[in-house]
């Protein structure tokens, strides 16, 4: 195990060496390969640590290499360091020299890693593969969820990329020491609202303050109209049970809040598909504690009605929590709390209870529609924009696609950074600083700024 001081001056050692975006493209399309051709054994060690199917790793492990290989495109393309060239004119008023800007890496960066995504929000996950992309040394912090796993990770990194361009700590002492360290330039990280917030509040203290990419807690509200439940009532309980009891309802877009019309159908639905849905272990003990107190805390509130399917010893049973509308807005507070595991609770509300629902929430990752056949739901989207990175209609908000369009992100407490996403090609933005030239001689100028745009990459000249 490599301790925080070493393992930060290999990361400054290796910025000091900047590399070119084919060479960085090359290092994610090896990682990629090299991932899937250890594949099996990778999945078998995360099946032992997480509990996890060995089908689903199977497809994160998939996943993860298809991040890393976008990410190597997304670098060849060019059009993320936002390139500007502007020419001299002495007509305006100051007067513009010659001006070319463009984003370059900041520096050696920090990662913590997620629990519930031991490959694709881990060692070589996201933050990792749009940082190394960017030019990013990374250090990365374990989770203690996996710590094996995240050892054999990192050494088939190390087999590919050059020295100090990935690194490894371990435990709760150097994840602290890490984001005080003056050469670390920004982190990011993924988890709990608490470990996430102390975590910012040093990286925000330090002397010399730094970017903290946090990705924290999210409830994920759902609406489903009255018109929606009239169409399809037993297709949107089965599909709300689905989705939030999905391996052990560890995601952070799992649905943890839905409101459904009073009398519309829907809750009898989520009661029917209850009944057969699975039970699972969660990821740590400490987690299955976690499930348990947050729904006993949901439980302690009069006029709820907690519903549990079957689940045997150590396993978590998927629990639904039904509360009126009358009794969330007497404490909005108690029932936006997110609950790490595979419970829901589902709001009934009377159609002039909405609007004041709406008002109580706060900002998530996600939001949700679900409409009926040519319903009109503009008003009701142009309330939940504003809470959310993603607005869904028709649709579960778990599974996260990759692409140029997606964000992953959101306002406190799902993030500390609402104008940045963790998934997507402008990920990498986090990891970028600006820089302009001025009059600057070409042998000065980065190739993709330099006359003739020789590397022919997409640019705004003028």
């Amino acid at each position: 195990m490599t301790g925080v001081e070493e393992a930060v001056g290999a990361a400054a050692a290796a910025a000091l060496s900047p590399s070119t975006r084919e060479e960085r493209a090359g290092w994610l399309e090896r990682l990629a390969a090299a991932l899937e051709a250890d594949r099996a054994e990778l999945v078998a060690l995360a099946h032992e640590e997480t509990h996890l199917s060995e089908a689903r790793l199977d497809g994160e492990v998939t996943r993860t290499a298809a991040q890393l290989r976008f990410f190597a495109g997304v670098v060849r393309e060019g059009s993320y360091l936002e390139a500007v060239v502007e020419s001299p004119d002495p007509s305006l008023v100051p007067p513009r020299p010659d001006l070319r800007r463009i984003l370059r890496p900041l520096g050696p960066v920090a990662v913590y890693t997620a629990s519930n995504f031991p490959f694709a929000f881990s060692v070589l996950g996201n933050d990792t593969a749009s940082a190394l992309a960017a030019g990013c040394p990374v250090i990365v912090k374990a989770h203690p969820g996996h710590p094996e796993l995240s050892r054999r990770t990192a050494a088939l990194a190390a087999g590919v990329l050059p020295a100090g361009w990935l690194t490894l700590v371990e435990g709760m002492e150097a994840g602290v020491e890490l984001v005080r360290h003056p050469l670390v330039r920004a982190a990011g990280f993924t988890g709990s609202v608490r470990g996430g917030r102390a975590l910012f509040d040093i990286a925000v203290s330090r002397p010399d303050p730094i970017p903290f990419y946090g990705e924290l807690g999210s409830i994920n509200p759902v609406v489903v109209t009255r018109a929606a439940a009239a169409d399809r009532a037993a297709a949107i309980g089965a599909g709300l049970v689905g989705s939030f009891t999905r391996d052990a309802g560890q995601y952070c877009t799992k649905p943890g809040l839905v409101f459904v019309p009073e009398g519309g159908g829907v809750e009898a639905a989520v009661r029917d598909a209850l009944g057969s849905a699975p039970a699972a272990r969660q990821l740590t003990d400490g987690m299955a504690g976690a499930f348990a107190s947050g729904v006993e805390a949901f439980a302690a509130h009069a006029g709820v009605d907690v519903v549990r399917a079957e689940a045997a010893s150590g396993e978590s049973a998927p629990t639904v929590v039904f509360v009126p509308a009358a009794v969330f807005l007497s404490d909005p507070s108690a029932f936006r709390e997110e609950c790490f595991g595979p419970v829901t609770v589902v709001v009934t509300y009377a159609d002039d209870e909405l609007g004041r629902l709406l008002d109580a929430l706060e900002p998530s990752l996600t939001a949700t529609v679900h409409r009926g056949p040519g319903e009109d739901v503009t008003a009701l989207a142009a309330a939940l924009a504003p809470l959310a990175g993603r607005l869904l209609f028709d649709g579960w908000p778990t599974g996260v696609a990759i692409g140029w369009a997606q964000h992953h992100g959101g306002g406190w407490p799902s993030t500390t950074a609402s104008i940045h996403t963790s998934v997507g090609a402008t990920a990498i933005r986090r990891w970028l600083t600006p820089i302009a030239y001025q009059d600057a001689p070409q042998e000065v100028l980065p190739p993709e700024l330099r006359d003739g745009n020789p590397l022919r990459i997409p640019r705004r000249e003028s």
